[in-house]
């Protein structure tokens, strides 16, 4: 795993300024409009406010940073990549996610933390049940980054119970799901069977295999 000062100032000035205001916004709106659930089941906000503009300066400046960590984190992957995902996600205070691997489409997982000063980390853990916990401190422009691999790569995040917590998830995607299976040494069909099931199990269930 790495962690350290990832954005640069430039970009820092970017979510600093208007940017920021507009995420900022568009998330209390989207709180506004379901607020009761927000209450009653905190839940997360996916804010769709990142232009093109600042998705490209993302891209070009960040990219062979990220492809470089792949490279040294998991090399057999690296021919794998075919895009970069951006997404500035919104949690609740109370919200939790539980103890998950991540799914197989993702390369390089990523998250900048961005705001507020103070919240709760990444947590990281030996296996599924939680033991041998981790938790990477909470720091606003801290990156979190890690290549997934199948029942191993168990990780969480959940709010500090005082604030919303603000961050961009940043990851290195590929579709060829076979190919990541190769990579890992992993059996394709029972990879792919939990991640179709998982997203659902979730959703419903509030758990993962």
């Amino acid at each position: 795993n790495y962690f350290y000062d990832f954005l640069n100032g430039e970009i820092n000035c970017i979510f600093s300024g208007t940017f920021f205001q507009e995420c900022n916004q568009n998330s209390q709106n989207a709180q506004n409009a379901q607020n009761s659930k927000l209450i009653s089941f905190p839940k997360a906000i996916k804010n769709d406010c990142i232009d093109k503009d600042t998705l490209k300066r993302l891209v070009k400046n960040y990219n062979h940073k990220a492809l470089e960590l792949l490279e040294e984190l998991n090399p057999k992957k690296v021919d794998l990549y075919e895009y970069a995902e951006f997404n500035i996600i919104e949690t609740g205070a109370d919200y939790k996610f539980p103890i998950h691997d991540d799914t197989p489409n993702k390369l390089l997982s990523g998250v900048v933390y961005l705001k507020p000063e103070k919240n709760s980390g990444t947590i990281f853990y030996d296996n599924k049940k939680g033991q041998g916990k981790k938790v990477i401190e909470w720091r606003p422009n801290r990156a979190v980054f890690f290549s997934r691999s199948e029942k191993e790569t168990w990780h969480s995040y959940e709010g500090d119970g005082v604030s919303n917590r603000l961050a961009l998830v940043y990851n290195l995607m590929t579709n060829d799901i076979r190919g990541v299976c190769k990579a890992e040494n992993k059996i394709y069909f029972f990879t792919k069977f939990r991640f179709l099931i998982n997203p659902y199990l979730h959703k419903y269930f509030k758990f993962t295999i």
